[in-house]
């Protein structure tokens, strides 16, 4: 018999069960329980359902636009998505098409996972684990079967086993091509690893075992924590916008067998099986360190990108961004990929070099040119002939010392202090800065001539939070990387430190979330998982951009802006609640005597007043409060009757 298909209308109107019937997924009469994280299963009436997240999705056709909570979404055709698909693989390769597929659904996955962390806050994990596969369905990409999904905290494992209905890759793979000899649901895979990994802060691993495309009745898929795998390279590399990014599995424990070690170890360096590593990039014995570039958000891969695109050539790169981006690290992979990586990189930060002495160290130093000059010695330039010389925060240099730079880089040779011959220099200048040039040479603080030399090629590096479905990926990759520096074994993040993550803003980039990870380790006890108060113990403070309403017994509630491990949390008592809390202390009430719960919808529109009128009236800035979006938000104003001013 035919599935009656049913609108986000009907889905709000019909009562929950009487959904879930309309959509198919479980007899109306009994509702199937789902496996899950060594549970008795999870029911279809678990919170989110089905119909509490279609009321996040928003139609706005007046103004062409279309919201998911806050994120924008498009309503496209699965054959449009088809003949792109069909456009890729024909033009770029098989293996490419793959993996730039399995990183866009990545990225959906990733946001989603988002989604349902800021929308439902208190969900439990089993709960928020099978939002996804409702979302997924939801979108209309796929009607997931869960088999089993176990997650252990103590120990940080994920074990997984999914069964997929009505895939629409498939239609169109198959429409395409036929039924072949291996899996094509490439953007559904990245999406599951996208949002489980996103989820639970570590890297779970997604692959399928059997698919449509390649033969089998359907498609069945397992998803397992990285360490729990074998063989884990080639679903990672898939993942990697270039050879030389390295999406690192969660940590690798000794007990695990050297011949997976090994193999987990390479996809640290983003080798493909049987492939060698780029430049010097596999020569540290630590596969963590610092030399490894992680990440898989649109932001960070289109920085990668760029980076390919320029390293062939000797053209000048100018990396800009803010303190703690990955500047360097950027700067020492250009060298590595580039044509003079058997050569010297030498790297200075201008600084931390005196103004007496930029000269001397930039072009070096003739014995006797000044007092103490005992020696002559070569300067940066010298040393990195015929490699690749980095000059970090350029913008600190001095006017003076800025003139004898742009010389150098005109004249292409250098003369070294109290000398009297100029010697050739072959160098790749590389600069990096976390100020605005055009601003500092408006401002005349910078040469506009140096500038302009400098703004050959410039390349971008995305704040951290510019790239939020990097975290779960760093998150592993230092975890894994402090465990061996420090010989601690702790098995992973809790779920409120996973939350806590996502919930601050990072003023210090990667930078400080490689501290906090490195601290953690350290104040963390072996055997149990890192918990906030083990991250957030050096007095950071939460941007507060997140707020959830906390109801009590006593007919109201408190908004609680999100804090990390209660750092920054500050609860602001709903005004009717809290009026009618003083009306009983002054009738010699206790609060345990009130004998009426408030109603959700009241607790709903009180919270909306209470965030408007401490946003003063900005729509958009409550939404924020929220955490919603300034649709959303305007959506629920009108709906309460609710005016802004």
């Amino acid at each position: 018999m035919p599935k009656r298909r049913v609108s986000l209308a009907d889905l709000h109107r019909t009562a929950l069960g009487q959904g879930q019937a309309l959509l198919g997924t479980v007899p109306a009469e009994a509702p199937r329980a789902l496996g899950g994280f060594d549970t008795h299963g999870i029911s279809q009436h678990t919170h989110p359902t089905v119909a509490d997240i279609s009321e996040c999705l928003f139609f706005s056709p007046g103004d062409g636009r279309i919201w998911l909570q806050d994120q924008r979404m498009i309503l496209l055709h699965s054959e449009a998505l088809g003949s792109l698909r069909r456009e890729l693989i024909d033009s770029i390769g098989l293996d490419k098409a793959r993996g730039l597929l399995t990183r866009a659904g990545y990225v959906s996955g990733a946001r989603d996972a988002r989604l349902v962390r800021q929308q439902w806050p208190d969900a439990e994990p089993t709960a928020a684990a099978m939002a996804g596969t409702r979302l997924h369905a939801l979108e209309g990409v796929v009607q997931v079967e869960v088999v089993h999904a176990r997650y252990n905290a103590e120990l940080g494992e994920y074990d997984g086993e999914f069964i997929w209905h009505n895939s629409s890759e498939d239609d169109e793979h198959i429409a395409a091509y036929g039924v072949g000899g291996s899996p094509a649901c490439w953007m559904q895979v990245g999406y599951a690893t996208g949002y489980v990994s996103t989820l639970f802060g570590r890297m779970i691993v997604f692959r399928e075992v059997e698919c449509r495309s390649s033969g089998a009745a359907h498609c069945r898929v397992v998803g397992k924590s990285a360490e729990l795998w074998d063989d884990p390279e080639q679903d990672l590399f898939y993942l990697n916008a270039q050879d030389f990014v390295g999406t690192p599995p969660a940590s690798l424990p000794t007990s695990m067998p050297e011949g997976a070690r090994a193999k987990a170890r390479t996809t640290y360096l983003g080798v493909p099986p049987g492939k060698a590593a780029i430049g010097n990039a596999g020569s540290a014995a630590d596969p963590t360190a610092s030399a490894t570039m992680v990440g898989a958000s649109s932001a960070f891969n289109a920085a990668c990108h760029m980076l390919q695109r320029v390293a062939p050539t000797a053209a000048t790169v100018l990396f800009t961004g803010e303190s703690g981006v990955g500047k360097e690290m950027f700067a020492s992979m250009l060298h590595r990929i580039s044509p003079r990586s058997s050569q010297h990189f030498v790297a200075i930060n201008c600084a931390a070099i005196p103004e007496t002495l930029v000269e001397s160290e930039l072009f070096g130093v003739e014995r006797g040119a000044y007092t103490g000059a005992g020696t002559s010695r070569p300067g940066r330039f010298e040393r990195a002939h015929g490699g690749t010389l980095f000059l970090d925060e350029i913008g600190t240099l001095s006017l003076v010392a800025q003139g004898k730079l742009l010389r150098a880089l005109q004249e292409g040779e250098v003369e070294r202090v109290g000398g009297t011959r100029t010697v050739r220099v072959d160098v790749r200048l590389v600069a990096a800065t976390n100020v605005d040039l055009r601003q500092a040479v408006r401002e005349g603080t910078f040469r506009e001539d140096l500038f302009y030399r400098l703004n050959v090629f410039p390349i971008h590096l995305p704040p951290l939070r510019d790239r939020r479905d990097d975290i779960p990926l760093l998150m592993s990759h230092f975890l894994a990387h402090y465990q061996r520096k420090h010989q601690r074994q702790v098995p992973g993040f809790s779920q409120a430190a996973v939350k806590a993550m996502f919930h601050y803003p990072f003023p210090g980039n990667i930078r400080e979330l490689q501290n906090l990870i490195e601290r953690a380790v350290i104040l963390a006890t072996d055997g149990e998982p890192i918990e906030p108060h083990h991250l957030f113990a050096g007095g950071e403070q939460s941007g507060g951009g997140v707020m959830s309403l906390h109801l009590q017994g006593n007919s109201g509630g408190t908004l609680h802006a999100q804090g990390v491990a209660g750092v920054g949390a500050t609860p602001m008592q709903v005004p009717q609640a809290a009026a009618a809390a003083s009306a009983r202390a002054g009738a010699g009430q206790t609060p345990a005597a009130a004998p009426v719960v408030a109603p959700l919808h009241q607790a709903e529109e009180q919270m909306l007043r209470q965030a408007l009128q401490s946003a003063g009236g900005n729509v958009a800035l409550a939404g924020r409060l929220l955490g919603i979006s300034r649709a959303t938000m305007a959506y629920r104003v009108r709906k309460f009757g609710i005016s802004a001013k």
